[in-house]
C-alpha cells in the first residue's frame, strides 16, 4: 500500500497482516482521487472515513492536505495502526473505534467528504441504511459528497442524492451529492 499523490508521494505503508481488512487497491484510489480533484480543494476539507481499516483513504487525503479527517472502523487492531501511522506522519486523522452505524446515528459534525468502505460481504439492506442514515443524520455539508466502495453485486443507483457511479476492476465507486438544489 503506498500513497498516491501530495507530500508523502510514494511512501510505502505496512499494516499488519492480522488485520481484518481490504484495502482500496493503488490502482482504484488513484481513479477516486482523480475525480475528487475535479470537485474539491482537499487543504479546506473536512473528512470522515468510515469502515477505515488501515487507514489508506484517510491518509492520501492527509498526504493532499487535508487537516481534518475522522476514520472510524469497529476494530481495535485498525485504530490503533490508525493512529500509530497518523503520529508517525505527523497527519490531524482522529481515529474512533466504533460500530460504524452507531458513530453515524451519533455525531453531530458535518463532513464535506464522506468515505466508506464496507465490508462487500454486508447485505444490501445494511449497505442502503448506511447512506440513508449519513442523509437522514444530515452529516453532509452543502456541495458536500458521500463515496461508498462495494462489489458489483451492490446496487446503490436507487437512493436518494445518488448521482453516478465507477467501476475499477472488482469494485465500484457510488457517488452521492448534496446539493444546493435538493432539500
Amino acid at each position: 500500500m503506498r500513497i498516491i499523490s501530495g507530500k508523502y508521494k510514494g511512501r510505502r505503508i505496512s499494516p499488519p497482516k492480522n488485520l481484518p481488512v481490504r484495502p482500496t487497491t493503488d490502482m482504484s484510489k488513484e481513479a477516486l482521487f482523480n475525480v475528487l480533484n475535479n470537485h474539491f480543494n482537499f487543504e479546506s476539507l473536512k473528512v470522515l472515513d468510515l469502515f477505515s481499516g488501515t487507514g489508506n483513504i484517510s491518509y492520501e487525503f492527509a498526504s493532499r492536505g487535508s487537516n481534518n479527517i475522522t476514520s472510524v472502523d469497529g476494530d481495535f487492531g485498525c485504530v490503533k495502526f490508525i493512529k500509530q501511522t497518523a503520529a508517525e506522519f505527523d497527519f490531524n486523522i482522529a481515529a474512533i473505534k466504533s460500530d460504524v452505524l452507531k458513530f453515524i446515528e451519533k455525531s453531530n459534525s458535518k463532513y464535506d467528504i464522506i468515505f466508506a468502505d464496507p465490508p462487500y460481504a454486508l447485505d444490501q439492506k445494511t449497505f442502503d441504511t448506511i447512506v440513508l442514515s449519513v442523509f437522514s443524520n444530515n452529516l453532509l455539508e452543502e456541495g458536500g459528497m458521500m463515496i461508498i466502495e462495494h462489489s458489483k453485486y451492490t446496487k446503490l443507483d436507487h437512493l436518494i442524492h445518488f448521482s453516478f457511479k465507477k467501476s475499477y476492476g472488482g469494485s465500484i465507486f457510488s457517488f452521492f451529492e448534496m446539493n444546493t438544489s435538493e432539500d
